[in-house]
C-alpha cells in the first residue's frame, strides 16, 4: 500500500524554530505519521494542545555498534532475572507508558488519539514493542516506529516498574536491531539515561541524511 500517494509534505525541517517546533495542527492519520517520520519529524503534545510536530537540532541518536553495556549491567543480564519478548503485547506497553508516573512530568503526551494511531501502525507491522517480564508480570518495555527500509528505529517511550528492566529491554532490542542491519536508532532528545547507554547528539542535517 502506498501511503504517500498524493500526500502533502510538511514544511522543510530547516524551518523549525530553535526548540525544534516545525508545525502545529493536522491529525495523526497513518499517512501523516509516516510522512512525518520519513522526514525526521515526530508528534509531541499533550491533551490540552493541538498536534505539534517537531524536528529538533541537535538530534539524540544511538548507533548500535556504540551501545554501552556496563559491567554491572552485564552481571544483571547474566542473572537472567527477566524474560524479554518483542511485539507480544504492544497495547499493554503503550498503555503503561501513558499511565506511569515520571519525575518532573505532569500528565502524558501519549493521548488517546496518539495511542489509537500507534495501534494502527502496529497492526500494519510498523510500530514495534519490547516487553520485559518478571515471571508473568510486565515490568518494563518500550515502543517505537521501525522504518525497516531506512534501517532506522525511532524510539518513542519506555517504562520500568523494576530497577534495570527498561535498560535490559533496550539492550536486547538494540542487539536484535543490529542483527537486522539497523544503522541508527532515533532517541529524539538528550537524556543522561540514553547517553549512559551510548547515545549521542548529531546535527539535524546529518540525521536527515540517514533518511535520504
Amino acid at each position: 500500500m502506498d501511503f504517500f500517494q498524493s500526500y502533502e509534505k510538511f514544511p522543510s525541517v530547516e524551518e523549525a524554530n530553535e526548540d525544534g517546533l516545525l508545525a502545529i495542527g493536522g491529525n495523526l492519520s497513518v499517512k501523516r505519521l509516516l510522512d512525518a517520520y520519513h522526514q525526521g519529524i515526530f508528534p509531541w503534545y499533550d491533551a490540552s494542545q493541538p498536534v505539534m510536530w517537531w524536528s529538533p537540532d541537535p538530534r539524540m541518536v544511538l548507533f548500535p555498534e556504540n551501545l554501552k553495556v556496563s559491567k554491572s549491567m552485564k552481571q544483571e543480564l547474566r542473572k537472567e532475572k527477566f524474560r524479554v519478548t518483542f511485539n507480544e503485547d504492544f497495547e499493554a506497553v503503550i498503555n503503561i507508558c501513558a499511565a506511569i508516573d515520571r519525575e518532573g512530568q505532569y500528565g502524558t503526551w501519549i493521548t488517546p488519539e496518539m495511542k489509537s494511531a500507534f495501534l494502527k501502525l502496529h497492526e500494519l507491522g510498523i510500530s514495534k514493542s519490547v516487553e520485559v517480564w518478571q515471571e508473568d508480570e510486565l515490568v518494563g518495555g518500550l515502543y517505537g516506529i521501525y522504518l525497516k527500509e531506512k534501517k532506522m528505529f525511532c524510539g518513542e517511550s519506555m517504562f520500568a516498574r523494576v530497577s534495570n528492566a527498561s535498560k535490559i529491554g533496550f539492550i536486547k532490542w538494540v542487539e536484535h536491531l543490529k542483527e537486522e542491519g539497523v544503522k541508527i536508532i532515533d532517541c529524539q532528545v538528550y537524556t543522561s539515561h540514553l547517553e549512559s547507554l551510548g547515545a549521542e547528539e548529531i546535527s539535524r542535517e546529518e540525521f536527515v541524511k540517514f533518511l535520504q
